[in-house]
């Protein structure tokens, strides 16, 4: 009888979650059908105002324009070498700022003594806008690559020292205090209560510096670059030819999506089973 009902309960728990499968599959291609209608839309009312004179050609350009320049600089093999030389610049800022910033974050939280120190001189650097601290990088290190990195490090990696330290603080009291009693030591601590609490944040964390590594390479760039996406919307601006401008920005968002895009694969694969 026992087995019975067990049995029944947990065809009904397998109903039930393949049921919520299919109810969440639903409700996906359903929000990529409206953001892909929002998109489509959005284009199609771009090119129709620029056909129709209703905006500023020279300024706005139009979609059609637009993929023509990306295709024809393509071909012409101008646009890899620009792209190559931005993703590169944002990939290694992207890597460093986050284990820079991660190490930053664990060496104050071991050290309740340089937290406090550290902690007002943060606050103030996170507050300070980055652009103004691109002479500077251009005068200590050249303007060429180093500039570009520093620039881009200054802006990942404090963040990722704020978002990984709070999550260190945040971590439940009661986990530390079991590891206490049992005599465990600091680093018994860490390793085995706060970096696993704090692991998804850590994942998380990533999603949050593709970003913050694009903003810090393009002012970079804008800066002092004579190579890379952010010195072709510089040079368009330059010499009026906004479809450049336009193709650059169209292609900046394009791979920044798929870096974000891969950056959220690679962290459902890492926190797959864990418990949450």
């Amino acid at each position: 009888m026992e087995k019975s009902v067990v049995k029944r309960d947990s065809s009904w728990l397998k109903t039930l979650h393949r049921e919520h499968l299919r109810r969440s599959r639903q409700l996906t291609r359903r929000v990529l059908s409206v953001q892909l209608v929002i998109l489509f839309a959005s284009l199609a009312l771009w090119e129709i105002a620029a056909r129709l004179r209703w905006i500023d050609v020279l300024l706005f350009s139009y979609p059609t324009k637009v993929v023509l320049q990306i295709v024809g600089d393509a071909h012409s093999g101008e646009l890899w070498g620009h792209l190559g030389v931005t993703v590169g610049e944002t990939i290694a800022g992207f890597l460093l700022g986050t284990l820079l910033g991660t190490l930053l974050a664990v060496l104050i939280w071991w050290s309740p003594f340089l937290s406090r120190v550290l902690d007002p001189y943060m606050v103030v650097f996170n507050s300070m806008p980055k652009v103004a601290l691109g002479p500077i990088f251009i005068v200590m290190f050249g303007a060429g690559f180093m500039a570009i990195l520093m620039t881009t490090l200054s802006i990942t990696v404090i963040v990722t020292t704020l978002v990984v330290y709070n999550s260190f603080r945040e971590v439940n009291d009661h986990y530390i205090k079991v590891v206490r009693t049992l005599g465990g030591s600091k680093r018994d601590i860490f390793a085995k209560v706060i970096l696993p609490a704090s692991f998804p944040t850590i994942i998380s964390s990533l999603k949050v510096n593709v970003g913050m590594a694009w903003v810090g390479v393009i002012v970079g760039e804008f800066l002092t670059a004579k190579s890379g996406l952010g010195y072709l919307i510089i040079y368009g601006f330059q010499v009026f030819n906004f479809t450049l401008v336009m193709s650059s920005l169209l292609i900046i968002s394009v791979v920044a999506t798929l870096m974000y895009q891969g950056v959220a694969y690679l962290e459902r694969k890492l926190l797959a089973g864990r418990p949450q």
